[in-house]
């Protein structure tokens, strides 16, 4: 595959990796209610997320309410929103970098610059992709270690909703594409002085016939 092709490939899965973010950033599914236990009431559902928390009737209706302080909210949750909205912003402006300096536009003229400016774009969507994934799992771990804790039944226990989920798959996505540009943008080395000609006084002097 070119150079062009890979590019193409990777603009893809920073569009899939972007909207991935986006959706575990506004969507509140990032814990559910699990109905386990004897006394199981399907009545209404709660949903948890960043900004908000709900809670669905069997019914259909929807009730969110939005957190008020975000200094009473716990850490992982307050990395979460940090981290997520910074990888946005960093895969935005690398798939824009991206775009720019891909070989199948004409936005740069300067070949030798392309692909120094498709490794640094590479750089962002690495560092954008370990960005989702380091909240989404901390967040897994918490609520998989209240959903084993013997000691929390006050409370109805939370798994793992699609967000998670969705925050996992993005992630890959932007670490695949990141890897790619890595590994297939790297410098052109050589140009134009690779090689030297050497003339001889001899070869070059005008040979002159006396009588």
């Amino acid at each position: 595959m070119g150079s062009a092709g890979v590019h193409i490939v990777c603009v893809g899965l920073g569009v899939l990796g972007l909207i991935g973010i986006i959706v575990c950033c506004t969507l509140p599914q990032w814990k559910v209610t699990s109905f386990t236990g004897s006394n199981i009431v399907t009545a209404q559902r709660s949903q948890e997320g960043l900004w908000m928390t709900c809670v669905v009737q069997s019914t259909g209706q929807q009730q969110c309410k939005n957190f008020e302080s975000m200094l009473v909210l716990p850490s992982d949750l307050q990395a979460a929103r940090a981290m997520t909205i910074i990888a946005c912003m960093i895969s935005s402006l690398s798939i824009l970098i991206l775009f720019c300096g891909a070989d199948f536009t004409t936005c740069i003229q300067n070949e030798e610059a392309k692909p120094k400016i498709s490794l640094v774009a590479g750089v962002g969507l690495l560092l954008a992709g370990l960005l989702v994934i380091i909240p989404v799992s901390w967040s897994a771990n918490v609520t998989v270690r209240k959903f084993n804790n013997p000691l929390s039944t006050g409370t109805p226990n939370m798994e793992l909703g699609a967000c998670v989920f969705v925050g996992w798959a993005a992630g890959i996505l932007l670490l695949l594409a990141g890897g790619l540009l890595c590994c297939f943008s790297r410098p052109k080395s050589g140009g134009s002085g690779g090689t030297a000609k050497y003339y001889s006084n001899s070869a070059t002097a005008p040979n002159k016939n006396y009588v």
